[in-house]
């Protein structure tokens, strides 16, 4: 297989303002974007049109269906600058021609615009956003290889899968356990998105897809580049994490490891790159990883992260933010202490006493992170850790408001509006404790308590809670 390289490397990007019609308005890359060749082979002959499978890419009700869904997604600008509010407008304006340069085979991809968000080990991880014109043009691709490939994913598979979910691989892993399978290889692929050998992915999506224009825009959009502060440069490697083609291409790839996995009779939970393999005794877990490297490293060409990786039981070990744990001989879920310690984090970060946000903003800010959450970790058991976090939550709003009281005489007229008597009020708004102590004391705990919290538009996990597992 041959791949035609696609420019110069480091190339500098005058301007962000180009649009994806044809390929003269790429003229201003500098010379960084030219044209790209498919990596041919009898399956992947550009011009050739078997089964139609681009129409039906481009049509009208796929396309629609692709905006709504990138429209209600509500997703970043690319480098065009362009926004989800605009594309509508611009679609109407130049739909027909786009969906024909996709016909022809003259539409042109932009580079991605990079981002880097930051990791819970301190690093950073590499974002793709595609303009929001390629975002509509990769969902509809995405959702004409769904159902294709749907009928070849492993049932052990759960990430970005239709009617699938972490819920659904958490559940799966626990019956493991209970049923003996104690000990698991903890498997993390290095980079995986940034890693992916794209000729290998290529001829993986070659012995289902017959169309070579499909294989040929696919390829496109590996191949489009990124920008960074007006950088380009070239992806010869990885899928750009973050565009709307990305979860099915990971599973499409990963799926030949699944196949292998289930060749060997092994049992595994996979929900993305985040794979489990199961097993009764250390010593076979130990030979499942030694065993499957090489196939993972030679004939994927991925790359496992060996520090990562480990062998340990499965109680040990956080899966999705999740573990386990055995209670009178059944296993059952809780959350890991690691996604216990980030939830508090950011509910620290949200009840700073100097975080420049106000009280409405606030609740609001918690009410949503709260439900976010709660309804991620629901199917763990978490009843008791709730309580204590909803008393440490408690003390730190009231912990806020004292101190945006400040003054004795602002403090002894709110506390007399909450109710509390006159002698008292004056007592407490003199006092000298830490705003940390004073959060605790009796006097904020009833006039500042639950339900006055509750009307202030706050928001309690256990209460919540009660409400999404009733």
């Amino acid at each position: 297989m041959n791949a035609t390289n696609t420019g110069v490397k480091g190339s500098q990007l005058p301007t962000e303002g180009s649009t994806q019609i044809d390929s003269a308005e790429h003229e201003g890359y500098a010379g960084a974007h030219s044209p790209v060749r498919i990596a041919e082979n009898n399956n992947t002959n550009a011009n050739e049109s078997r089964k139609g499978l681009l129409e039906e890419i481009v049509s009208r009700d796929n396309m629609n269906q692709a905006f709504k869904r990138v429209k209600a997604n509500k997703c970043s600008h690319g480098i065009d600058g362009m926004t989800v509010d605009e594309l509508l407008q611009y679609l109407k304006e130049n739909g027909k021609t786009i969906r024909q340069a996709i016909l022809d085979g003259k539409h042109r991809p932009n580079p991605v615009r990079r981002v880097e968000i930051p990791k819970e080990n301190g690093k950073r991880r590499n974002l793709g956003i595609p303009t929001v014109v390629d975002r509509v043009i990769q969902q509809a691709i995405a959702q004409v290889l769904t159902p294709l490939y749907e009928e070849q994913f492993s049932v052990n598979s759960y990430g970005f899968r239709p009617k699938r979910s972490a819920h659904d691989a958490i559940r799966k892993s626990q019956r493991n356990i209970q049923e003996g399978y104690k000990y698991v290889v903890d498997m993390d692929l290095e980079k995986y998105f940034d890693t992916v050998n794209q000729s290998k992915l290529v001829e993986v999506l070659s012995r289902t897809i017959k169309d070579g224009r499909v294989i040929s825009l696919i390829h496109k959009y590996l191949k489009a580049g990124v920008v960074m502060k007006h950088h380009f440069e070239e992806t010869e490697v990885g899928v750009p994490q973050g565009g709307n083609l990305s979860p099915i291409l990971s599973n499409i790839m990963l799926n030949e490891l699944d196949k292998e996995l289930e060749k060997r009779g092994h049992r595994f939970v996979r929900y993305a790159d985040d794979l489990l393999i199961f097993c009764k005794s250390k010593r076979s877990a130990e030979r499942a990883l030694e065993n499957i490297i090489p196939f993972i490293e030679k004939k994927l060409f991925l790359r496992i992260n060996r520090e990562k990786t480990v062998v340990d039981e499965a109680r040990r070990v956080k899966f999705l933010g999740f573990s386990f744990y055995q209670h009178k001989e059944e296993t059952r879920i809780r959350i890991h202490p690691k996604s216990i310690v980030k939830m508090k984090t950011r509910v620290k970060e949200l009840t700073s006493r100097s975080n420049g946000i106000g009280n409405a903003e606030r609740a609001e800010k918690l009410r949503r992170y709260i439900m976010g959450w709660v309804n991620y970790f629901k199917i763990a058991d978490m009843k008791k850790l709730l309580q204590s976090t909803d008393e440490w939550m408690r003390r730190r709003i009231c912990m806020v408001y004292w101190k945006q009281w400040k003054r004795v005489k602002t403090r002894f007229e709110q506390l007399k509006t909450l109710g509390v008597h006159k002698q008292k009020a004056w007592e407490y708004a003199n006092t000298r404790k830490s705003y940390w102590r004073t959060s605790n004391s009796p006097i904020l705990a009833t006039s500042l308590g639950n339900n006055t919290l509750k009307g202030l538009g706050f928001l309690y996990f256990s209460d919540y809670y009660r409400q999404v597992t009733a």
